[in-house]
């Protein structure tokens, strides 16, 4: 399969701002995917922020700024289509005949949803999260996705959706194609306490933050007391966390960057850190800013997207029910 023969079907929740830790995981993966030629669909999962919460705050503006985020990370506005779950209700017809095609006890089993519940936000879990990988199958299926990015700890989901999709075609026909995951080669990328970067623990340096913001929280990133700088992840996670981030800002790698510090100790590694993510967040910041300037555009771009979304899933609904002989 060629990437022009690709519809690749990628997206987030949106909960916060995207940081580096996305950039490096996801976004970069999906430039490049768009970059060769791949029909490139990203969902804006708003409906699926209450899987692990109760309420959606200032949900419209996180959308936004979402999108902000990925015109900020090189996606082109004209060759791909950027789209909001709940836009689209077509799309969430199809999970009723799809959780006819799964058991519960298959649900129960999946080691993403057991390890999503266990983190989760809420008292109790609600059928949203317990049925989210079938929403997700919905989320790819409803376009036709045959690939989608995805990290190791995804792959559960991806298998769901190719359950769903097979067993729907052999029950009724062939209607879907059943989707690859693509691995993603991206890094775990360590936030400033040491720990994976992510919004909720609070370590995470976002790609609107300024450059006085990423300063302060990389200048109150944990370290240690060793003056020497070697990157030792399993030892020093603190300082091998920074050493990473530089590396991957520069392109280089983290075990070069720690032997032209040497000894100069923390200080100067913040330093290095804090001048090698300013420099590489700056054109970034400068589209953001340029785009951010023009929320008409944003809102219009989603309005596309949006109206393409409902033409494939009022396409691939109508397939379905002919499949199912169903009568209306």
């Amino acid at each position: 399969m060629t990437m022009t023969d690709s519809r690749v079907l990628t997206g987030d929740r949106p909960t916060g701002p995207l940081h580096l830790g996305h950039y490096f995981g996801t976004l970069r993966n999906r430039v490049e995917l768009q970059q060769r030629g791949a029909d490139l669909i990203v969902v804006v999962a708003d409906y699926q922020v209450l899987t692990d919460r109760d309420v959606a705050d200032r949900l419209a503006e996180t959308v936004e700024g979402l999108v902000l985020d990925y015109l900020a990370a090189g996606l082109d506005p004209d060759r791909t289509t950027v789209f909001a779950h709940s836009a689209v209700p077509a799309l969430n017809q199809l999970l009723l005949p799809f959780l006819s095609l799964v058991t519960v006890p298959e649900l129960q089993r999946n080691p993403t949803v057991k390890d999503e519940i266990g983190h989760s936000r809420q008292s109790s879990v609600s059928g949203l999260m317990f049925t989210y990988p079938v929403h997700q199958a919905a989320d790819i299926l409803f376009c036709k996705g045959n690939l989608v990015p995805v990290g190791q700890d995804q792959l559960p989901h991806i298998e769901v959706t190719r359950t769903v999709a097979r067993r729907f075609n052999e029950r009724y026909g062939p209607v879907f194609p059943v989707p690859e995951g693509l691995l993603s080669e991206a890094p775990v990328l360590a936030g400033t306490d040491g720990r994976k970067m992510s919004k909720s623990r609070g370590n995470a340096i976002a790609l609107a933050a300024t450059p006085d913001e990423t300063a302060r929280l990389i200048k109150a990133a944990t370290t240690d007391a060793d003056r020497h700088i070697t990157y030792d992840p399993e030892h020093r996670p603190g300082v091998s966390g920074l050493l990473h981030l530089a590396a991957l800002c520069q392109g280089r790698s983290p075990h070069a960057v720690a032997e032209e510090l040497g000894s100069a100790g923390a200080a100067t590694l913040k330093r290095v850190v804090t001048e090698a993510v300013n420099e590489f967040l700056a054109p970034i910041r400068e589209r953001r800013a340029a785009y951010a300037q023009d929320p008409g555009f944003v809102r219009s771009l989603l309005r596309a997207g949006n109206a393409r979304a409902n033409e494939l899933a009022d396409q691939t609904l109508r397939e379905v029910r002919a499949a199912m002989g169903a009568a209306f």
